[in-house]
């Protein structure tokens, strides 16, 4: 430990004698691409390896129960992992990440640099119907979190470096690189300024080069498009939007009940068993729902949908009819999204990027395979649906349209869709916007009021630390003092011009202003006749210390027109909050967000 501090020392000294901090900068973001990069290659490395050894290897040789048995075994095993190697409780990725950023300025715990690394590929390997983008992002960002803080990096700059690896985790998953800034800025609320964006382009440079050198040519969805974009299907297109967008907040919805209702479980084993029967039931029935669905989505975008949908049952009768493919498409669509949530809430460790593909991929190849086949002369596309139907799920899901836009039209060389990837994104988000305020990444953040946005007056207020603005020099009566007493005990001693008034188990019952007594204070004969609990009255307002976000706080402070309020805490009285100092701070912390 000596000999590193030393070590770490040395490169300090090197650097403040050799280097400017915006190379070092520059430096660090490259290393966070490549560390990044490299994080997402084993994560697909290592998933694809036990995916392809169960389910090529062994279901395919013996027998299609597997499926069944496969999600049990694999939660377990995580479940083992989580309990007696990492000992820590593991987040979502991507709202983990946010968290961090939001309300610990950036710092993140060195377990999360492997333990989504070690998790995801198990939950996904062993079948559980997640994607790898939401741990290679927390993977990612822990990294360079850990790298700010070895090297003694300000806030700001951690920050950055946590957008860079986010970038590069995107970035070397789809070698992507464009779309994986826009990804960093419109999901982490990045400022896109001249400062964060060469840092993150060479995060993202460097992402892409480590994915090449270690998986050569090899691209998730090998596909480059054939049919251009026809004016007469923008019709086609509006009604896919449509549909992108109601399935979005499907998407959306069932995903918040699902896991309220694996919440109310307590017991971690009895999730387990719930959530790893359910999910073997599913894959049994539906097997193409096994592990991320690449598979899947490569299948329908050549045209395969036999090969696509898999060994299901009715197979034979789906050779022969398309309307049953149809129907199986359309399981596959609505399931997915069961599936995925069910593994995540009994304990499973993934992501819902891919999945949010594999959804809105089936949902526009089915869309557009009942277009052809209706019986009215029509013919769209049906590869162009499928790649728009990804964007359209997006742009919904995520509430990240321009991620959406970017990301299609980059794997796979679909510049030329750039209307109907832009018309589906737009119609697609407004919809799921109108019904579900907040992605699935930052709702319980938005609750809390502990999301980060591009809005730097609502980021300064939610920056704000209540333990920094509460006052506790506050002189506390009781209701049976008498008006002398509560003058020479607390008046007479105290600085303010407020005193709370509290019982014997400090639950806080009233307040009394210095203006409520001023004038009988000088009145002697009133000094044993009257008590405090005669001069007490109810606070504007409370202020609870748990449950209050500071967007809440202040919103009350203009309610209530008040300039100072009480804080309880677990019911107590704890403190006061004053507008005067809440302000200050405030202020404070606009001018570091800004800078």
């Amino acid at each position: 430990m000596i000999k590193k501090k030393k070590f770490i020392i040395k490169i300090l000294k090197w650097r403040y004698k050799y280097i400017s901090k915006q190379q070092f900068i520059y430096i660090l973001s490259i290393l966070v691409g490549f560390l990044a990069g490299l994080g997402s290659v084993i994560l697909k490395n290592l998933t694809h390896f036990i995916q392809s050894l169960l389910e090529g290897e062994i279901i395919q040789k013996y027998h299609h129960a597997f499926y069944f048995i496969f999600p049990i075994i694999g939660l377990f095993i995580v479940y083992l992992l989580k309990t007696y190697v990492i000992k820590q409780k593991i987040h979502h990725g991507i709202p983990s990440t946010l968290y961090a950023v939001a309300k610990k300025h950036g710092i993140m715990d060195r377990y999360k640099m492997y333990a989504s690394l070690l998790l995801a590929p198990i939950t996904a390997g062993f079948g559980g119907s997640v994607g790898l983008q939401g741990p290679a992002v927390s993977t990612g960002a822990a990294i360079g979190s850990n790298l700010a803080k070895l090297f003694r990096l300000d806030r700001k700059t951690r920050l950055l470096l946590i957008g860079c690896a986010c970038t590069g985790a995107m970035a070397s998953m789809f070698k992507a690189p464009i779309a994986a800034i826009i990804f960093a800025v419109e999901i982490f609320s990045l400022d896109l300024a001249f400062a964060s964006l060469v840092p993150l382009l060479l995060a993202s440079v460097a992402a892409v080069v480590t994915s090449y050198f270690f998986r050569g040519q090899d691209v998730l969805f090998n596909f480059n498009l054939q049919d251009t974009f026809q004016i007469k299907d923008i019709g086609f297109y509006v009604i896919l939007a449509v549909g992108t967008g109601i399935a979005s907040i499907y998407f959306s919805k069932i995903y918040f009940k699902i896991t309220r209702f694996f919440e109310q479980i307590n017991n971690p084993i009895k999730r387990l068993v719930i959530g790893g029967l359910s999910i073997g039931i599913l894959l049994y029935l539906i097997p193409p729902l096994f592990g991320e669905g690449y598979g899947l989505i490569n299948n329908l975008l050549l045209g395969d949908h036999i090969k696509a949908i898999g060994n299901v049952p009715f197979i034979e009768v789906a050779t022969k009819n398309i309307w049953v493919i149809i129907a199986l498409l359309i399981g596959i669509t609505f399931f997915k999204a069961i599936a995925m949530t069910i593994t995540f809430s009994s304990g499973g460790v993934g992501g819902i990027f891919i999945p949010t593909l594999v959804m809105g991929s089936t949902l526009g190849n089915v869309l557009a395979k009942i277009i052809n086949n209706i019986g009215l002369g029509f013919n769209v596309s049906e590869s162009n649906f499928t790649l728009i139907g990804m964007t359209g799920l997006m742009a919904g899901v995520l509430h990240a349209p321009l991620t959406a836009i970017f990301l299609i039209a980059e794997i796979t060389g679909g510049y030329e869709l750039f209307v109907p990837l832009m018309l589906v994104s737009a119609i697609s988000y407004a919809i799921t916007k109108r019904f579900v305020s907040h992605s699935i990444y930052t709702e319980e953040l938005a609750k809390r009021g502990e999301l980060i946005t591009h809005n730097k007056d609502s980021n300064a207020i939610m920056l704000m630390q209540k333990d920094n603005i509460i006052e506790q020099d506050f002189i506390t009566l009781k209701p049976e003092m008498t008006l002398g007493k509560m003058l020479k005990k607390a008046v007479a001693k105290s600085k303010r011009n407020l005193f709370p008034v509290v019982d014997e188990d400090h639950f806080l019952i009233g307040v009394i202003l210095l203006d409520d007594i001023r004038e009988i204070m000088f009145n002697k004969k009133m000094y044993k006749k009257v008590l405090v609990s005669d001069l007490m009255h109810s606070a504007p307002d409370m202020i609870f210390y748990n449950r209050d976000s500071m967007q809440m706080i202040m919103k009350k402070f203009t309610d209530s027109g008040a300039w100072n309020l009480p804080v309880l805490r677990d019911g107590k009285y704890y403190g006061f909050i004053s507008k005067s100092k809440m302000l200050t701070k405030y202020r404070d912390k606009l001018i570091e967000v800004a800078l």
